[in-house]
């Protein structure tokens, strides 16, 4: 980490008692940076490491049952799935060795599998392998910055597991409602409102507060169906806004914020590289961000601890592309989390909570 104020702050804290943090959010559980996403053993490495709130990405088996995943359609690349014959050929694709060129390939959902099925499955790291010419070497694939050292078989978690664990370590919860990647309805009468009021029905079942729950989707439709039908639940929803990737479509992803806040979303959450700029050197707050402030909007981002080593540099990586300029060193992810701080950024999404969680800390962040 370069040197200065931020670096002799931090290193003041070093001996500093660590307690939980809601600015600390545990993306996929909040160990995924070196534990299987979404596994029970992720989020509790994630309490450990000081998250205030937990994460479960929710999403619906064959037999509408909810599960935590980040995507309805990622069990081929996040779970051993393929490796078991009798529910590989279950998936929507079943596992496809490489031959003649053509890369593995793979494609099993939530929805091909019943809960029951679902519940046989280890946990592992993200990845796969596209060279793979057997279904045991198609699990190898993940980054060599991230490690396999504790995915011998993570498990997977059901959204009631969820909650009831998140609430006994006194914690809050952030459930996001994945986008279905099936056509909906779904066997015909599961609509998309239905799967989005199930997923509050489970926290009223659990006898869980609104007030400690943070809805989240991708899907506007769904921040509105909340609003109109879960308007307590509704009050912390927050809207996962990704519509400003590219520098033609940035200006109106700032635009929008406008409408949202109008339409009485209270949280936007967007991107790490939508809240920041480089201008002389130094990372500054965007226009997105400003605006946000200025319209009344709570803002949380993700994800830290999402990249490698940048040590070399941020070039190509979605998370700096703001920035990446002035990205040279692992201390400068620091730096993005004092100008959150400075911007007022309520809530920082990690895949390795202990580094928000000791930020938080340092700086009095509750």
């Amino acid at each position: 980490m370069d040197e200065g104020p931020l670096k002799k702050k931090l290193q003041s804290c070093s001996e500093k008692r660590q307690k939980p943090s809601e600015w600390s959010i545990a993306h996929r559980g909040g160990g995924t940076l070196m534990i299987p996403e979404h596994s029970l053993e992720s989020n509790l490495a994630g309490a450990r490491m000081g998250a205030g709130i937990l994460e479960c990405d929710v999403a619906f088996t064959k037999d509408r049952q909810l599960v935590c995943r980040h995507s309805q359609c990622d069990l081929h690349y996040t779970t051993n799935i393929v490796t078991i014959p009798e529910l590989n050929k279950k998936c929507t694709q079943p596992f496809t060795a490489a031959k003649d060129g053509k890369p593995a390939s793979a494609k099993c959902c939530t929805s091909d599998i019943t809960l029951k099925e679902f519940k046989t499955l280890c946990a592992k790291m993200e990845g796969f392998n596209a060279s793979a010419t057997n279904a045991a070497d198609f699990l190898d694939g993940t980054p060599n910055w991230r490690t396999d050292l504790y995915a011998t078989c993570g498990t997977v978690m059901t959204l009631k597991e969820h909650i009831e664990l998140t609430k006994s370590l006194g914690l809050k919860h952030t459930p996001e409602l994945k986008t279905p990647e099936v056509k909906m309805p779904f066997q015909g009468d599961y609509t998309q409102e239905k799967y989005a009021q199930q997923l509050i029905d489970e926290y009223k079942a659990a006898g869980v507060k609104p007030k400690n729950v943070f809805l989240q989707s991708f899907l506007y439709d769904d921040m509105l169906y909340w609003l109109k039908a879960e308007p307590k639940f509704a009050r912390q929803a927050m809207y996962l806004d990704e519509t400003g990737d590219t520098p033609e479509t940035f200006p109106t992803a700032v635009a929008n914020l406008t409408r949202y806040a109008a339409d009485g979303v209270k949280y936007i959450a967007p991107p790490l590289p939508y809240l920041v700029a480089a201008k002389d050197g130094e990372i500054v707050p965007s226009v997105y961000a400003t605006q946000a402030k200025k319209l009344g909007l709570d803002i949380v981002t993700w994800s830290l601890e999402r990249s490698g080593p940048l040590k070399n540099g941020a070039d190509g990586n979605y998370y700096y592309a703001t920035i990446a300029s002035i990205v040279d060193n692992d201390g400068d992810v620091f730096k993005l989390l004092d100008v959150f701080r400075q911007i007022g950024v309520v809530g920082v999404f990690s895949d390795w909570s202990a580094t928000v969680t000791y930020y938080a800390n340092c700086f009095g962040l509750k």
